[in-house]
């Protein structure tokens, strides 16, 4: 691991001047630890704001909740409120990782980690998330977990959140502070870029800037659900996550919201698929033209066309399960 500096900042000023200074925020430390530790990122400086109060679950306004960004995952998915609103963003924080590692991750840290492919963390190899300008060794490569929704030809890794999938159906917003002192609050289908020509840059973060909460509205009508198929039933990844929130009135879709992890480079929601069942009769028709819309521009790249019939069933499985 290269040499760095250290420092805790004991106030949200010290962080933020600290990080404007080029120093990296770490928290619970289960992602970006990894990283260095394999040389695949290498900061100067770390600045740890683990001790700063952002570690409450509260009620907001209008029903809903605002999360601080240092609330472990666990607590998170364990939380009356969260449990009793928000099932399928406490489903899906207890799908991520292991038990060991939601105790220590953070919720902001969570928003932020990093692709898991195979490439990005093999220095030997083209990656250009890792080193711009590089090529992609997984196109053409074996890309079994990789996006067939929204890549490039620069990049087709995936985002490995499952919490993110859930707050993304859940119309989260993130609060921000900025170095300059300003607030930002920013919806998280706009945190997040797809790679275009710049994998390297993931987020609409500024430099310095701090993730403070994760603010829910009040939540969505109907019933809710998070599924995740993965390889294995602990500590993998999704091949292909549902977050989805449907309500019925009548046998008629009154409301839907999609939102897919697994598939993309970022949590993936899905306005044609969700207007594909609003106003329709809850049945197989309707669920078949939801998948058509979500995958009509899927590609696959070989290992990873599976995904594409694998949506599919997941969705309308998982849309047969809501509305029955």
């Amino acid at each position: 691991m290269k040499p760095f500096d250290y420092a805790r900042a004991a106030t949200v000023e010290e962080a933020l001047a600290a990080g404007a200074d080029g120093g990296r925020y770490i928290a619970g430390g289960t992602n970006l630890v990894d990283l260095m530790k394999l040389q695949v990122e290498t900061p100067d400086k770390l600045v740890d704001i683990s001790r700063l109060a952002f570690d409450q679950v509260e009620e907001g306004d209008h029903g809903g909740v605002r999360i601080g960004a240092l609330v472990p995952n666990s607590d998170l998915a364990a939380h009356p409120l969260i449990r009793a609103r928000y099932p399928m963003l406490s489903r899906a924080l207890l799908a991520g990782a292991s038990v060991q590692l939601r105790n220590k991750a953070s919720t902001g840290g969570n928003l932020l980690q990093r692709t898991r492919c195979y490439y990005f963390y093999e220095t030997a190899a083209a990656c250009n998330k890792r080193q711009p300008g590089s090529g992609c060794d997984a196109i053409g490569g074996f890309n079994r977990i990789h996006a067939v929704l929204g890549g490039s030809e620069s990049c087709i890794a995936t985002h490995p959140s499952d919490m993110a999938v859930a707050l993304r159906a859940l119309d989260a917003v993130v609060a921000t502070a900025l170095p300059d002192g300003a607030a930002r609050r920013i919806a998280l289908g706009d945190l997040y870029r797809l790679p275009g020509d710049t994998p390297e840059i993931e987020t609409n973060l500024q430099p310095g800037e701090l993730i403070t909460a994760i603010e829910l509205p009040a939540p969505p009508l109907g019933r809710q659900l998070y599924r995740k198929v993965r390889d294995r039933a602990s500590y993998a990844f999704a091949l292909v996550s549902v977050a989805a929130a449907v309500a019925v009135e009548d046998g008629v879709v009154t409301s839907a919201r999609l939102a897919f992890g697994g598939l993309a480079p970022v949590p993936w929601r899905s306005a044609d698929a969700e207007a594909a069942l609003v106003g329709k009769p809850a049945g197989t028709e309707a669920f078949e033209a939801a998948a058509d819309a979500l995958l009509s521009d899927a590609r696959g790249y070989g290992h990873n066309d599976f995904k594409i019939v694998l949506a599919r069933r997941t969705l309308i499985a998982c849309l047969r399960d809501l509305t029955a």
